[in-house]
């Protein structure tokens, strides 16, 4: 990277603090309301941006990107299906968490079914999931990407990243976290599409991109094999019921219930629905959180799989040996085709600017993430108060919401670097 890119690096983290800063000052947090739901006043357009970035992290760049070109598009039919989610969140799901004034999904399921240790087993379990499906995943491919673009090593780059998602976390409140989603999902967007345009340019256009992507079959690979040859249905979204790696009834059926589960119960986007103004917003931005969700198919699904097209040998390598030479994993390099493009076809300072969307990926995605998470614990032992408005119990239950904000990180820490090795021994 050049100064240019570190100074856009740089104004992307001012921005984005002096935007924490005013949300913090601007809503009154001395209530339950107020600091965990933001005053039950966001607006639709903010509700839809922070569902979109808090469901799009650096995982989902990486990821989708990985997948699109060791397979084609047909993983983008994940991000389509969202939509269909979304809407049943906006239309079933928020109606009945507002009538209901609850804070938490698993205080929810305590009103509706009785009993304290539903509540609680919920609380648990949500945070196990959180640790080891969302949070390891961003970490670990926001840490391919630093390692790609600046060098470092791995474990430094995640230690980085949790030190810098920390200080956003204890900030405080719900509303700097929605609102500084806000700011960073119009970064990624803009950012993405213009690497998605250059990228596009690159290989000649979509048809361009057909042709290219069959073409892009690396110079060593295991013979009488069809290993490192891309898939035959690789521009199809349906494929074969039988012997594909998406057959279309799972992806149709299977997936839209599994999909119905996170976008429908899960406290990290729920709980942006219950801080709408009302029911009307609440609709509102889950409409517009499903339109944002197109773009996943061709900011990245699609960029990923131009990147095998420019770099066949490596992202398209089959051998693991080549594997192991080019990106230090014997099981694959696909995981490198986002930042690996990024640094081939970006000029000076749109490097700096792509590096910053990854960065508000993650911290956007890993922020909602704590703050969901610390919510549950700690609204818990506050609803049992018989007055939570109180000011002095409640300020000391906002800092143990930031302690358990902190413990959540190191916690997340501790597991990532487990899995990072373990990840480093078995590749």
């Amino acid at each position: 990277l050049e100064a240019a890119d570190y100074a856009v690096i740089g104004v992307y983290f001012v921005f984005i603090i002096a935007v924490g800063l005013w949300a913090m000052f601007k809503t009154d947090r001395s209530n339950v309301n107020g600091f965990f739901l933001a005053g039950r006043d966001i607006t639709w357009f903010p509700i839809g941006a922070s569902i979109f970035s808090s469901n799009i992290g650096s995982g989902s760049f990486v990821g989708l990107a990985g997948s699109g070109a060791a397979g084609g598009i047909a993983v983008g039919a994940y991000e389509w299906n969202a939509m269909l989610c979304l809407y049943f969140l906006g239309w079933i799901f928020a109606p009945i968490y507002i009538s209901s004034a609850v804070v938490t999904l698993p205080e929810y399921l305590r009103k509706r079914f009785g009993g304290e240790r539903i509540q609680m087993y919920m609380s648990v379990l949500s945070l196990f999931l959180y640790i080891f499906t969302k949070v390891s995943s961003d970490l670990f491919a926001g840490a391919i990407f630093i390692r790609e673009a600046l060098g470092w090593n791995i474990y430094l780059a995640i230690i980085a990243l949790l030190a810098i998602t920390a200080i956003f976390t204890v900030t405080g409140g719900l509303a700097a976290v929605i609102y500084t989603d806000t700011v960073q999902t119009f970064i990624m967007i803009i950012g993405a599409i213009i690497m998605m345009v250059l990228s596009f340019i690159r290989v000649g256009g979509y048809e361009g991109l057909e042709t290219s992507y069959m073409q892009a079959i690396p110079a060593l690979r295991p013979a009488n094999t069809s290993c490192g040859i891309p898939r035959a249905d690789s521009f199809h979204v349906f494929r074969d019921p039988i012997d594909s790696d998406l057959p279309w009834p799972g992806l149709t059926f299977g997936l839209t219930i599994i999909a119905t589960w996170y976008f429908c119960t899960d406290q990290v986007l729920a709980q942006r629905t219950l801080a709408a103004k009302n029911l009307s917003h609440a609709k509102g931005g889950c409409v517009a959180a499903g339109l944002m969700k197109i773009l996943p198919m061709y900011m990245m699904v699609m960029v990923g799989m131009i990147s095998r097209v420019v770099f066949t040998d490596s992202v398209g390598c089959a051998i693991p040996s080549e594997c192991q030479r080019y990106c230090g994993a014997s099981g694959g390099c696909t995981n490198v085709a986002y930042p690996k493009l990024v640094l081939e076809i970006m000029p000076v300072g749109l490097k700096g600017l792509l590096l910053a969307v990854m960065i508000a990926a993650l911290m956007s995605s890993l922020t909602s993430v704590f703050n969901s998470a610390s919510t549950l614990f700690t609204y818990k032992k506050q609803e049992k108060q018989n007055e939570p408005s109180i000011q002095p119990n409640f300020m000391e239950n906002i800092v143990e919401k930031k302690h358990s904000a902190l413990l959540v990180n190191l916690a997340c820490l501790l597991m990532m670097c487990v899995m990072v090795f373990l990840f480093a021994y078995y590749a």
